[in-house]
């Protein structure tokens, strides 16, 4: 619901708040909360005379984050009247629910979140006010020392001079918190307790270790029963879970988090991968180049990562000199375009390189093969001139588009993100690049959102968000401009006018970082990879001993013909050997007996069909065209 209205005459003030005037307009259970003059607010307060104001509710993002807020108060309240010792560090509503972090001698264990979610559910049914309290910095102080909330406190001193300092109150719990919340703890009707997690304060590993409680609530017991029958099969298909089952990738705790190891299915889904997209690279005239993964720290202060993203980067020290491991491609690939004299016919200029890079993420937000420290991007640099410019982000599109279809994801969200705060380069040069986007948005004619503030240090850019299990989404192919690089670097081409002139740069990345990539395509496909894509296309399973000669045999001639088979030797029951190959999600599977072998034909069946006999070469036909117009199954 979008629903407007402003406060211009004296009646509303008789009204006392902005949720009496709901109340009269019978719309008190609908609302979650407002936008005042653009600003989320709660629904007690009484908007100033001339006011814009527009409601909130369940279907608005905005009315979500309200909602789940005050979910994250209702069980820091439940926490703290069952566990008074516990102290309470932050409690955000997130993407899908909310959560809150406490300090507590001891884990919680299920018996806790049991009787937690229980006390939960009758401070609901007590329906308690939610009151916005705004005090002093040294009332705010005081009264904190008072409760020993020791992490509050620390959150207290982080508030910005002038800036206001609110409490909320529901019955005897009172938290620090800016909101907005809901009017009382019984608009939540229907909550759940889903897990729990060790999280360090802030998200530092030197600072202490909290325990972390997830819920999510709904506005109806029907949608949360929806959510939960989603976020089971969601489990189910979690890549962190099934690509350690599979074979598709390792963490070791004694090599450090956020390091990705690929045993042999990994590494063979990964090559595939990376030799279909080199291909593509190839036939679009990109030229490969391979740059270090260590370069002179010189280097990242003359590109501005330095100033700029310095705080995600790793550095050391080689001959007392300073060295960054790269978290970006980049430079590198600016030291080659300089490494000769250009001229305006090598444009555009096109190189690209499957690149490993480190970035310092916090241990709090590692996510197995989504969010890692070290990753390999499909990079690409292109350099053009402005003339080339708008062609250039159209062809990186087309490749985009082609490449998504050819992976079977087709749910994306595109946003254009303009120039943040924190920026280098010129206003002027800033609006040619972002003018140079939206015109090949909308020349080739997809629908973008706009994140206002969002773009690079050094340009805008496109973000393709792919979707996740629960409506997670995962920052994918992203294309930006940089007309900056160039003239921190020097570079130039000869134009045909004789003068020497700048190119300008687009970085981008068609699937993002291969890590990243992979885990959407385990959750995607449940682990269940088309033909084309499967580590093991094809496992062969002879019935009994004597059968093992001629399943070897397939195996050779399927060899011989490119098919990634495995031969399954071991000497149990065709049912055993039947289930471990569904188990492990193998697309095809090849019985061979005394029938087959005497007839010189295998018997073909899937996780889930029976699809009969075959001649050897009419089976390996039928697979190879599923596998060159890459079906899935």
């Amino acid at each position: 619901m979008s629903w407007k209205m402003v406060y211009k005459n004296k009646s509303w003030e008789k009204k006392g708040s902005l949720l009496n005037a709901l109340r009269e307009e019978g719309l008190e259970d609908i609302v979650l909360g407002a936008r005042s003059n653009g600003i989320l607010t709660d629904l007690k307060i009484t908007p100033p005379f001339g006011s814009v104001v527009e409601i909130v509710d369940w279907d608005d993002a905005d009315g979500k984050i309200i909602y789940w807020h005050t979910s994250s108060h209702i069980l820091a309240h439940a926490v703290k009247e069952l566990f008074p010792e516990v102290k309470l560090g932050i409690g955000p509503a997130i993407e899908d629910g909310f959560y809150y972090d406490f300090y507590k001698d001891t884990p919680f264990t299920q018996e806790d979140l049991e009787k937690i979610e229980e006390r939960m559910k009758e401070i609901i049914k007590k329906d308690i006010p939610i009151e916005r309290i705004e005090l002093t910095r040294d009332e705010a102080r005081k009264l904190l020392e008072e409760l020993e909330e020791n992490f509050k406190l620390e959150l207290l001193e982080e508030i910005p001079e002038g800036e206001k300092i609110s409490f909320y109150r529901q019955g005897n719990f009172i938290d620090l918190c800016k909101g907005p919340h809901l009017p009382s703890t019984g608009k939540v009707k229907a909550i759940k307790l889903l897990s729990t997690s060790g999280a360090y304060w802030k998200g530092n590993e030197k600072n202490p270790m909290l325990q972390r409680i997830y819920g999510i609530s709904f506005p109806s017991e029907k949608d949360l029963n929806d959510y939960l029958k989603e976020r089971e099969e969601a489990l189910k298909r979690d890549h962190r879970r099934l690509g350690r089952e599979l074979g598709i990738f390792n963490t070791f705790e004694e090599a450090g988090p956020g390091l990705i190891f690929y045993p042999p299915k990994g590494a063979l889904l990964r090559l595939i991968i990376e030799e279909f997209e080199r291909k593509e690279h190839l036939r679009r005239g990109y030229l490969p180049v391979i740059t270090p993964h260590l370069m002179q720290a010189d280097l990242w202060k003359i590109s501005g990562h330095w100033d700029n993203y310095r705080e995600n980067m790793f550095f050391l020290q080689v001959d007392e000199k300073d060295y960054a491991v790269k978290p970006m491609n980049c430079p590198g690939h600016v030291l080659i375009y300089k490494s000769t004299v250009r001229s305006y016919r090598d444009l555009p200029l096109r190189f690209f390189e499957m690149g490993t890079v480190y970035r310092y993420e916090r241990s709090g937000v590692l996510y197995g093969l989504e969010r890692a420290r070290g990753f390999t991007q499909d990079d690409a640099h292109i350099f053009c001139t402005e003339e080339q410019l708008e062609d250039e982000i159209k062809g990186v599109l087309d490749f985009v588009f082609f490449m998504l279809k050819s992976f079977g994801l087709n749910e994306y969200e595109i946003t254009l993100s303009t120039r943040p705060e924190k920026y280098i380069g010129s206003d002027e040069i800033w609006e040619k690049a972002t003018t140079a986007i939206k015109n090949a948005l909308e020349s080739v004619g997809v629908s973008y959102q706009v994140a206002e503030g969002e773009g690079a240090f050094y340009g805008p850019k496109i973000d393709l968000k792919l979707m996740g299990l629960l409506g997670k989404r995962w920052q994918g192919p992203t294309i930006q401009v940089d007309f900056n690089l160039p003239e921190r670097f020097d570079l130039t081409y000869d134009a045909s006018d004789g003068t020497k002139k700048r190119p300008v740069m687009i970085h981008r990345a068609i699937l993002g970082s291969y890590e990243r990539f992979i885990g959407i395509l385990i959750e995607q496909y449940g682990g269940r990879f088309p033909l084309w894509l499967a580590p093991v296309q094809i496992a062969i399973l002879p019935i009994s001993e004597k059968h093992e000669d001629y399943a070897l045999e397939i195996a050779k001639i399927l060899k011989g013909n490119d098919f990634r088979v495995e031969v399954d030797l071991d000497q149990a029951k065709l049912n055993y050997k039947l289930r471990k190959a569904i188990n492990n999600k193998i697309p095809y599977i090849f019985i061979v007996g005394d029938k087959e072998k005497a007839e010189r034909k295998v018997s073909v069946r899937t996780h889930n069909q029976d699809l009969g006999v075959f001649e050897l070469n009419v089976i390996i036909n039928r697979l190879s065209e599923e596998i060159n117009t890459k079906k899935a199954l």
